[in-house]
């Protein structure tokens, strides 16, 4: 089975799942191609600056001082970025000069005869013609348990919140927000971890959870689990006063 992901060019977390993840798959599946988008971890295109404001006033110095200094450290390390590890593997980068939904782009996915899309921290709304571009259909991970903490920062927000227990869910994508049925769902413990903790370890069982997924999709015959809108709670990107809530409940960011 031909797979194309869909993934952003994040220093953080990303690009050591990603070679977990291509070093895991089983035989039957191979990734034909890697589309890597611009880096967009609030969900909304920005410039450097403004990213680098934007975190400075809503989470503080210490958590800007410390990310600042290992995206610096990405810069220097060529094996740690999502384009580096990809060429180690001989998977070709897909490039498009215009939006991933344009008729340019979907043109350029289809020579490469995907039979399966996987969008891993892609941050883009992916319309109708992309999303039944591939024939198994177009999959995403998201760190939580759907149809709860739909949106962005889910990690964040269950810690915030005072959650025992999250998970990461593997769903089809549809045009909603993370709204599409779901194929493959894991429970954790949150525990006493921080959040880069809990992120890494999400994350991690992120990657088990599409390569579940993708077993299933081969196998045919899955069963999909129900995302009701109705049981769905939604979080968008969390204020400064969200943050000093965060603190206030002894919760720590590393």
């Amino acid at each position: 089975m031909r797979i194309l992901i869909i993934t952003q060019d994040s220093p953080f977390y990303l690009a050591e799942n990603i070679d977990y993840l291509i070093t895991h798959l089983p035989q039957h599946s191979l990734i034909c191609g890697c589309v890597v988008l611009g880096a967009s971890p609030f969900g909304k295109k920005e410039t450097t600056l403004q990213k680098m404001a934007h975190t400075y006033k809503t989470f503080g110095a210490g958590f800007f001082v410390r990310y600042a200094w290992k995206f610096m450290l990405s810069k220097l390390d060529s094996g740690g970025r999502v384009a580096s590890v990809l060429k180690k593997y001989g998977i070709p980068v897909i490039k498009i000069g215009k939006s991933i939904n344009s008729k340019s782009s979907l043109r350029l996915l289809r020579v490469h005869e995907p039979d399966l899309l996987i969008s891993i921290q892609a941050n883009v709304i992916f319309k109708k013609p992309l999303i039944e571009l591939a024939p198994k259909g177009c999959l995403n991970l998201h760190t939580a348990l759907l149809p709860r903490y739909r949106g962005l920062m889910p990690t964040f927000w269950v810690m915030k919140n005072n959650e025992k227990e999250t998970g990461v869910s593997v769903f089809f994508i549809d045009e909603g927000i993370d709204s599409g049925p779901i194929l493959v769902q894991k429970r954790l413990a949150i525990g006493n971890r921080t959040l880069d903790e809990l992120i890494r370890h999400t994350k991690r069982i992120g990657m088990d959870a599409i390569i579940e997924a993708v077993d299933l999709i081969h196998a045919g015959g899955y069963e999909l689990i129900e995302n009701r809108d109705e049981d769905k709670t939604y979080y968008s990107f969390p204020t400064p006063e969200d943050v000093q809530e965060f603190k206030r409940l002894g919760k720590k960011f590393f």
